[in-house]
């Protein structure tokens, strides 16, 4: 008998939905190099990229982002790989299809292109959207469930990612996480100054299906918590939130991240009750992060 998967956007609304952790921190401990770059794995080291994909799986994870943060046209032209961005695009949503197989869901992950749009900045808006509409036909061509554009600061350069995904891929799910920095004065804002609130209103103004938050400076789980109820005093959208295990240092000359998968998976309870949908882990979050939320969650 074939069973037919629920579709993601139904799904999150039946249950709260585990998404993955960090993968650029766990491509490092692969062996990738500081500065290198990750998403070529994704043709050169692909086994590497799915042993790790594939722990999440077995950790628990529902939805798998592919590597492909940093995999816009523009950001890979600093690698001169820039002519290959639909072929590694492609290429790392074919393979988390493979790791998560039919009946769980993959997201297409969307990074910043690491520059600022016109007229704030020197990149044409055409030049940013048809970068992120690359990305998004590669997506589509290997039937992602949605796609992600996340740890994003501007609106700006959100409405362009939006813009590229509408036009390559019409009617996929989009899930929009923004990055916030909890300041002096105890408010929740990104690097270039929109809130909880701006990103709630630019959600329901652009049809978003999800809105959330990823990746914050000074941020512990219950700050994440906090925007979270934000968000849900002010949309019905569905929330995403993926926290960081706290903030990077450096340690005998590596990255080390201080919030433990015992710590973290202490402030799910937190993050359900404030109304979340999906909860995964950013920055230094692993495998055995995931396991632990897992448990929570199957508590709860």
């Amino acid at each position: 008998m074939i069973v037919m998967k629920i579709p993601l956007l139904e799904e999150i609304h039946r249950r709260v939905v585990l998404a993955d952790g960090a993968m650029g921190t766990q491509l490092l401990k692969a062996g990738l190099k500081s500065g290198g770059c990750g998403e070529l794995w994704n043709i050169e080291k692909p086994e590497a990229v799915k042993a790790i994909q594939s722990r999440y799986r077995e950790a628990g994870s529902d939805i798998l982002l592919t590597n492909t943060f940093g995999a816009s046209r523009l950001r890979l032209e600093k690698f001169g790989l820039a002519n290959r961005a639909f072929e590694i695009n492609r290429a790392a949503a074919l393979m988390a299809r493979e790791v998560m197989g039919p009946n769980l869901y993959v997201l297409g992950d969307i990074g910043p292109f690491g520059g600022i749009i016109e007229p704030a900045g020197d990149v044409p808006q055409e030049d940013a959207i048809a970068g992120f509409e690359d990305q998004a036909r590669a997506f589509t061509s290997a039937a992602v469930d949605g796609i992600i554009i996340e740890t994003m600061t501007s609106a700006d350069e959100i409405l362009c990612a939006l813009e590229g995904v509408r036009r390559a891929a019409p009617g996929t799910p989009t899930l929009v996480s923004l990055s916030f920095d909890k300041t002096p004065s105890g408010e929740y804002r990104t690097m270039m100054g929109m809130t909880p609130a701006d990103a709630a209103e630019l959600a329901e103004s652009e049809c978003v299906d999800v809105i959330g938050c990823n990746c914050g400076a000074g941020m512990e789980i219950d700050d994440y918590a906090r925007i979270v109820q934000d968000f849900r005093a002010r949309t019905r959208k569905a929330v995403i939130v993926q926290p960081n295990a706290g903030l990077p240092e450096l340690v005998n000359g590596k990255i080390v991240y201080r919030e433990t998968p015992e710590m973290m998976a202490s402030g799910i309870p937190a993050l359900v009750k404030a109304g979340a949908n999906i909860i995964g882990g950013c920055c230094g979050t692993s495998p055995e992060h995931i396991r632990l939320f897992k448990q929570m969650l199957d508590k709860m």
